[in-house]
């Protein structure tokens, strides 16, 4: 059910340190490093999984959300988490599109929960 989750940290390098030496044991590794944000996880057959981030509690003097991203089986299950979100009022963050700047097959949609996390529903098939 979950793809990934990323969680906001004051301290980045202190965060670095501490979960490259805890994750290694359990296989894991920095995949990404984009600016304030890391994304640690492993590589399989399909080439590097990031399924842990972490990234600055604030940029630009914001406090940054938590996000989570649920596994969709399909793409019709994307657009489906999508209209019950925003049935219920969620507030929209990117409607349902492909994203190839993550990879060729990257099918999401965000929104926000009601405390104000960034939620996504995300499929990873080409169709």
């Amino acid at each position: 059910m979950i793809d990934h989750v990323a969680i906001p940290c004051d301290d980045l390098a202190a965060s670095i340190a501490f979960y490259d030496a805890v994750l290694a044991p359990l296989g894991g590794k920095r995949l990404f490093d984009y600016d304030d944000t890391i994304g640690y996880g492993t590589v399989g057959q399909d080439g590097p999984r990031p399924d842990f981030w972490i990234g600055l509690a604030t940029a630009e003097g914001v406090a940054k959300e938590a996000h989570i991203a649920f596994h969709a089986p399909s793409r019709a299950a994307v657009d489906a988490f999508f209209a019950a979100a925003v049935g219920l009022g969620a507030p929209v963050l990117h409607e349902p599109r492909p994203r190839p700047e993550y990879h060729a097959h990257y099918y999401a949609a965000y929104v926000r929960d009601p405390d104000g996390n960034n939620v996504e529903a995300v499929c990873h098939r080409p169709v």
